[in-house]
């Protein structure tokens, strides 16, 4: 009987150690996806969302520039 009893404990150890391996990959894994994401953001996103903020602000500050002209009114208009 105990021979019986010890391979139980030793099968519940090596699930555990699966379940254990298991829970690190999967944990590798994702921190490998946000890093992913992460990348596709900085590389992609943003260049764009910058490129067109830019262009936004622009065509604003040339329809300011038209209507009131350079001076102090351009600055400080509300």
């Amino acid at each position: 009987m105990p021979s019986s009893h010890a391979s139980i404990d030793e099968l519940s150890s090596e699930s555990s150690y699966d379940s254990d391996e298991e829970y690190y990959l999967a944990q590798k894994e994702w921190e490998e996806s946000i890093q992913q994401l992460e990348q596709i953001v900085s590389i992609v996103l943003l260049p764009y969302l910058g490129k067109w903020l830019g262009r936004r602000w622009s065509y604003w500050a040339y329809a300011r520039y038209l209507r009131l002209g350079l001076g102090k009114a351009f600055i400080f208009e509300k």
